[in-house]
């Protein structure tokens, strides 16, 4: 098992914290990543897009001109979609284009994503994320110091969740909080560098070494 170093706010290292293989050994599967990421952005799309057919455009029902004798062509409705301003025919209407998603594929993703930012040394592990005061000045500083210049994801467990932690990093621009059991493969591809706070990275490493599939030992033959 690798290890990787705690450090503080300041960016001085503490301590250091064991990463199981069965989450950061494995290979990074980009086709796998690319499922979670379709998956989740689906689900925020808004589907509002919308239509009007026969029944719902603007216009009188009954029928322009009797049936025969006319020489004309046979109608029944101004609102006939072959005419102009005439309803729409199989156009969208509103729903939902979300799906369900295997959790076994997710945890896989979100240990991939992991993995990735282990590799490209863009994961950092501070023992705590709290700071004295509510000001976004402190922790802009702070991620400066982690060289998290750019856009950074800070993931912290629920139980270490405080009012100057959320009132600190919320107006801070291309910084999002989460907590470690609601982080997403998506969010970790697209920010950056994550900055976990101990507790949290513990937590999240737990919960995706169970979701690990074990595999049954096979059973000699007797001679």
């Amino acid at each position: 098992m690798a290890n990787i170093k705690v450090v503080n706010l300041s960016g001085d290292q503490v301590g250091e914290f064991q990463l199981a293989d069965e989450v950061f050994g494995a290979e990074v599967n980009e086709a796998l990543l690319w499922e979670a990421v379709k998956h989740y952005r689906a689900a925020l799309r808004q589907g509002t897009a919308a239509t009007k057919n026969k029944k719902l455009v603007s216009g009188s029902g009954k029928k322009l001109w009797k049936q025969k004798g006319t020489g004309r062509a046979r109608v029944g409705s101004v609102r006939s979609p072959i005419w102009r301003h005439g309803g729409t025919v199989h156009g969208p209407q509103p729903r939902s284009y979300e799906y369900q998603f295997p959790k076994k594929k997710l945890m896989g993703a979100l240990r991939s994503a992991l993995a990735a930012k282990l590799a490209d040394g863009k994961l950092t592990v501070v023992d705590t994320l709290e700071v004295k005061e509510p000001k976004t000045k402190l922790y802009r500083q702070a991620l400066d110091k982690l060289d998290a210049k750019k856009t950074a994801l800070l993931v912290e467990s629920g139980k270490k969740l405080t009012d100057n932690l959320f009132l600190g990093s919320r107006n801070l621009d291309g910084v999002e909080l989460v907590l470690s059991s609601e982080v997403h493969p998506y969010d970790l591809l697209r920010y950056e560098h994550a900055v976990f706070s101990k507790d949290a990275l513990e937590a999240l490493q737990e919960t995706l070494k169970k979701s690990v599939s074990k595999r049954k030992p096979a059973v000699k033959e007797v001679a």
